[in-house]
C-alpha cells in the first residue's frame, strides 16, 4: 500500500500533466484519480478541493523559482545603473533550475501560468500576487529603476505583454528547438532560447512611450467628449 507521501505525489503529478496539456477547466478530478491510480476520497484528503489541487500544482514550480528570482532582483536593486536588459536576465537563473527540479520543468511551469490566464483561473491569479507579493513588487520596482519614465499603467500593460511572449516560448521551447535545429541546422538549447528572449522582452518594455502616451491622451479626450 502507498504511502501518504507517494499518493500525495502520485496525485500531484498526474493533475501537472494532465493540467499542462488540457487546462485546469478541462480536466476533472475523476481523470486525474484515474491517472494517478487513486481513488476520489485520496485528492479531497490531500487537497480537499480542485481549486486547492491547482494551487499546490503550481506552488511546487513557485516555490523553486521565487526565492531564487527574489535573490537575483534583491542584488540587482543595490546596482546604480542597471539596465532592463538585466532585470530581465534576473529570471534566467531560476527558470534553468526549473529544468534541473523536475524534466521540461521551465516548460511546464510556463505552460502552467499560461493555463491560469487562459482558463480565466481568478484564485490562481489572487494565490499568486497575494503569495509571492513580495517578490512581484521587487520586479515591478526594478523596472521602474531602469525606466523611470514608465507609468505603473504602461509596466501592467508591457508586463503582460511580456508574460504572453514569454509563456508561449518557454512553453513550446523542445517544439522550437526541434524547427530551429530542421530549418537551420543549429541545435538551440533551453538557455540558448532565453539568451535569444531576454533582450527582444526587454527592449519591449523598454520602449520609447510617445506613441503610447498619445494613445492614453487620445482615449482620455474621447471620453470626456
Amino acid at each position: 500500500m502507498a504511502g501518504k507521501g507517494e499518493t500525495k505525489g502520485k496525485i500531484l503529478d498526474a493533475a501537472e500533466q494532465l493540467f499542462a496539456e488540457h487546462g485546469f477547466k478541462d480536466t476533472s478530478l475523476r481523470t486525474i484519480t484515474s491517472k494517478a491510480g487513486v481513488n476520489l476520497a485520496s485528492v479531497n484528503y490531500h487537497f480537499g478541493d480542485k481549486k486547492s489541487l491547482v494551487r499546490a500544482v503550481l506552488e511546487r514550480y513557485l516555490e523553486q523559482f521565487m526565492p531564487q528570482l527574489e535573490n537575483e532582483l534583491k542584488a540587482l536593486l543595490t546596482e546604480d545603473n542597471a539596465s532592463m536588459d538585466d532585470v530581465f536576465a534576473c529570471t534566467k537563473k531560476p527558470l534553468l533550475e526549473l529544468d534541473k527540479f523536475r524534466r521540461h520543468g521551465a516548460s511546464v511551469f510556463m505552460q502552467l501560468i499560461g493555463r491560469g490566464y487562459t482558463d480565466v483561473q481568478g484564485h490562481l491569479r489572487w494565490f499568486i500576487t497575494t503569495r509571492y507579493s513580495g517578490v512581484l513588487s521587487l520586479f515591478t520596482q526594478a523596472v521602474s529603476k531602469a525606466n523611470p519614465t514608465l507609468k505603473p499603467e504602461h509596466i501592467f500593460w508591457r508586463l503582460h505583454f511580456t508574460l504572453g511572449a514569454a509563456i508561449f516560448t518557454m512553453a513550446s521551447n523542445v517544439a522550437l528547438s526541434e524547427i530551429a535545429e530542421n530549418d537551420f541546422g543549429h541545435t538551440v538549447s533551453i538557455e540558448e532560447i532565453l539568451d535569444r528572449l531576454i533582450p527582444y522582452l526587454a527592449a519591449g518594455v523598454d520602449a520609447s512611450v510617445s506613441k503610447e502616451l498619445m494613445l492614453v491622451s487620445s482615449d482620455s479626450s474621447l471620453s470626456a467628449s
